[in-house]
């Protein structure tokens, strides 16, 4: 049996990720954000947490990419990706009457903009944890509606109004599993490594320095995103994805190659890749 961490509560389109991966063996236990989600590999209070890091239509989840980034140290050992699809829910009983504010996680509402403006342009939108959050929060009366997962409405007994409201149905989440470092994942010939590099103070050809090392080794980057590091204004860190494996000899080259133009290196894991 594996304790597993996942960004709860139940109803989550992490937990649906996770039970992609997992057996009936294995124990899942929701955590209120990513944070506490990380925090609890990292404290031993599980072996793993499964987040979400990247969506085809929103783009990067800022917060997991900054835990990763920054604090004790964990390394990505596994991916897998969902379709997501959203629902508009309200309770039972208030089936028909006027909305006025709806509730639900911020990237659930960026890919459900074209709707609520056509549909309720006049809402209040109320930011949530996760998408189940919202649906599990309607019994508190606060608000009127929630946009989650259909499952989640079927979890807590909420009556769907509106289904499939997203802009783009093909959208895709992508998920990492995040333990402590151990033994790396063995190559499979589709793998993916994950980088952190951190720059001593940006400068004029800064980017161009770190793409350089990856371009001459001919390793192929998959995804690149500048964070601040917190400590001032013109510090940054680099998170990157190139296809590879930490052992395949490019990628080791330009991993060499960043060490010496780069204050700092965190290596983040090499993996099987799912895309």
């Amino acid at each position: 049996m594996t304790r597993y961490a996942y960004l709860g509560p139940e109803g989550t389109f992490t937990e649906a990720a996770l039970r992609q991966i997992t057996t009936a063996d294995d124990e899942l236990i929701a955590y209120a954000n990513v944070t506490a989600a990380l925090d609890a590999v990292r404290a031993g209070a599980v072996s793993k947490a499964l987040v979400p890091i990247e969506n085809s239509v929103e783009g990067v989840v800022a917060r997991t990419l900054d835990e990763l980034a920054i604090g004790t140290q964990l390394v990505i050992t596994a991916e897998t990706t969902l379709p997501v699809s959203f629902a508009l829910m309200v309770m039972p009983d208030r089936v028909g009457e006027k909305i006025n504010r709806i509730a639900t996680h911020p990237h659930a509402e960026s890919q459900c903009r074209t709707y609520i403006a056509r549909e309720l342009p006049d809402v209040e939108i109320i930011d949530t944890p996760s998408t189940a959050a919202a649906a599990k929060s309607l019994s508190d009366r606060t608000f009127d509606a929630a946009i989650a997962a259909k499952w989640a409405a079927e979890k807590y007994g909420r009556t769907v109004i509106a289904e499939d409201i997203g802009e783009n149905q093909g959208a895709i989440t992508r998920f990492v599993v995040a333990e402590l470092p151990g033994d790396v994942p063995a190559p499979t010939r589709n793998d993916r490594t994950s980088l952190v590099a951190y720059i001593d103070i940006d400068h004029a050809g800064a980017l161009l320095e770190i793409l350089t090392e990856f371009a001459k080794n001919d390793v192929n980057l998959t995804f690149i995103q500048s964070r601040p590091t917190g400590r001032e204004l013109g510090h940054y860190h680099f998170i990157m994805d190139v296809e590879g494996h930490i052992t395949d000899e490019p990628v080791a080259a330009a991993v060499k190659g960043l060490r010496e133009i780069c204050e700092d290196i965190r290596f983040l894991g090499s993996y099987p890749r799912v895309r």
